[in-house]
């Protein structure tokens, strides 16, 4: 088994084993082999919807790192990412991604990933989504804009 996906998969079962939440783990990893940082599932020990193992070794990593970018960096973890955690990659420039289980294999034991799919390709109504209020709101943007906001 490749190392670090059995570190990924000792942090999915540590979470487990500690009643922490679901059963995944993930961890970063620098170029040079270096684990930057540990994150298992800590939904229900944080009573964080967003505490999913690859969002937990992200925001770990950044404070380790002092960054925001992390696009030398490579994530392993337990579980084929969901579209939040995804995001959250995407947003955090990691462009390698190792996983063990599919999303597949999650759907078959009751997590809901399949539903945020297909809601994302609109075939699913799962909330009422609905925009108002944009002209107010894009002065913000326009300002930030206007301001030279950092874009990242």
């Amino acid at each position: 088994m490749n190392k670090y996906m059995k570190k990924a998969k000792e942090n999915a079962d540590k979470g487990i084993a500690n009643h922490e939440g679901g059963p995944f783990g993930a961890v970063v990893v620098d170029k040079e082999g270096n684990i930057i940082a540990n994150g298992n599932n800590k939904v229900l020990k944080d009573k964080d919807p967003t505490a999913h193992a690859e969002i937990v070794a992200i925001r770990e990593a950044c404070k380790v790192l002092n960054t925001n970018d992390l696009s030398n960096y490579i994530l392993y973890t337990s579980c084929e990412p969901c579209p939040m955690c995804l995001s959250a990659i995407i947003w955090a420039n990691i462009k390698e991604v190792y996983f063990g289980c599919t999303k597949k294999d999650a759907a078959n034991i009751g997590f809901r990933d399949d539903d945020i799919y297909e809601f994302i390709k609109g075939n699913n109504q799962m909330i009422s989504l609905k925009q108002m209020d944009r002209d107010e709101c894009i002065e913000t943007m326009k300002q930030y804009q206007k301001d030279n906001g950092i874009i990242y």
